[in-house]
């Protein structure tokens, strides 16, 4: 399983974005990988997805299938995002 978030630095969300990534590895000693939209790789998995709002948080299955989506600036709880990062 690999869950991956992706947004954008220096945006009116991106401290809340930073503290809920931080909050995530101090309670799970992981989170999960964060990739800028205007990144090359994050471009790429933005378009693969058809991913147009930011941040947007995937889990994405060993096959590449799409489980989960949350977008926008409302963060999914953390326990959410919590089982399909420990899901192995």
């Amino acid at each position: 399983m690999r869950v991956v978030a992706i947004w954008r630095d220096n945006t009116d969300y991106a401290r809340s974005m930073i503290e809920f990534l931080r909050e995530l590895e101090h309670r799970l000693g992981k989170a999960p990988e964060s990739l800028d939209p205007d990144s090359p790789e994050g471009e790429s998995l933005a378009r693969s997805y058809d991913i147009v709002e930011y941040p947007s948080i995937l889990a994405i299955d060993d096959s590449g299938k799409l489980v989960q989506l949350w977008r926008g600036t409302m963060l999914p709880k953390m326990d959410d995002v919590a089982f399909y990062l420990l899901e192995h």
